[in-house]
């Protein structure tokens, strides 16, 4: 079974890749589109969490 807020952890890694790459790059465009990779990935797994059966 799949815990939805299990899932957002997807999201707070994705964040932290994001601020690693920032950190190491200086890069913002970049850091900007893993951004939004993380808040889509999160929003994503949250919602197949919750549509998920709970067998």
């Amino acid at each position: 079974m799949i815990r939805p807020r299990t899932t957002l952890l997807v999201a707070v890694l994705f964040l932290a890749i994001a601020t690693i790459y920032y950190a190491l790059s200086q890069d913002a465009g970049g850091t900007t589109m893993l951004v939004a990779l993380a808040i889509g990935m999160g929003l994503l797994s949250y919602t197949l969490a919750l549509g998920s059966p709970k067998g």
